[in-house]
């Protein structure tokens, strides 16, 4: 059994494997890794309506249970700067969008990572790109497509709820969602569904991650990406009604250390009317 994962994530992730496949996906590898992209980790709301964690850095939208139905992002894929500075060799930087992780214990999400290790988790000078979903706290999987994901290659995911599932299909019972993602440069998709036990559906996210675990649980440090050209646009549907993360509701969420507290990671910019953003790196940490 993998770290952190107990007989339940297990059995969510099971369902999760059952439910690949479809047209045009064959030739697509699926291959599962121990580090997870968990929910938002020691977050801190501050007076001017922003906020600070450890492990995100972003635009959040918080709202009431069962609101949030479907989230969306278009994004460039980072380069990572490896090798530059002995804490850019271990460095994790992961980009995504997802329902739920900031004031619930699952997170239903899809991105891609730009990492200083490789898929094996052993540091390297050259970096790694790669598209990956989790439905937390199921295990996190990589999307292997037979053509590699490169810098400022073209992303586009989604999250969308799809109804409440009882009995035994898909081996338990929960939310249903659909994680989809798309390399529009290579013209490259993928997308599968799974069972959610206890989703609360009560968030929207776009987000930069320090994902996690060292073997002591802390987050992993963070792989100098900058400059970012950020996400190119954002979009969500809370309620019924379509919002995006220039919504007056979104916080805005900056990264600072785990260890170091004092230490900001990284700083999101302020969101455009259309809304987009992107966010800065500062310091590896953790």
């Amino acid at each position: 059994m993998l770290p952190g994962i107990n007989g339940r994530a297990l059995a969510i992730a099971a369902a999760v494997l059952l439910s690949y496949g479809g047209g045009g996906q064959a030739s697509v590898k699926i291959i599962r890794t121990a580090r997870h992209h968990r929910p938002v980790k020691k977050l801190t709301h501050k007076e001017d309506g922003s906020a600070q964690s450890t492990n995100w850095s972003g635009y959040g939208i918080p709202t009431n249970n069962g609101a949030v139905t479907y989230v969306s992002g278009s994004w460039t894929v980072p380069t990572a700067t490896c090798g530059a500075a002995e804490q850019d060799t271990t460095g994790y930087a992961t980009f995504w969008v997802g329902i739920d992780g900031y004031n619930s214990d699952t997170v239903e999400q899809t991105g891609v990572d730009s990492d200083c290790v490789s898929t094996n988790g052993r540091a390297t000078d050259t970096p790694t790109y790669y598209a990956w979903f989790e439905f937390y706290p199921a295990g996190s999987f990589i999307i292997e497509f037979p053509k590699p994901i490169k810098p400022n290659d073209l992303i586009t995911a989604s999250v969308a709820y799809a109804g409440e599932v009882s009995g035994k299909r898909r081996g338990s019972s929960g939310s249903e969602f659909t994680i989809s993602i798309t390399d529009v440069t290579t013209g490259q998709s993928y997308s599968t569904s799974s069972v959610v036990s206890g989703a609360a559906q009560s968030s929207a996210e776009w987000i930069a991650e320090a994902p996690c675990c060292e073997r002591n649980g802390d987050i992993l440090p963070l792989a100098d990406f900058s400059p970012w050209s950020g996400f190119t646009s954002t979009s969500a549907t809370i309620g019924g009604s379509n919002t995006s993360a220039a919504a007056s509701t979104a916080e805005e969420v900056t990264m600072w250390g785990e260890v170091n507290p004092n230490v900001e990671k990284a700083q999101p910019s302020s969101v455009s009317s259309g809304g987009g953003f992107t966010v800065t790196w500062l310091n590896a940490g953790p």
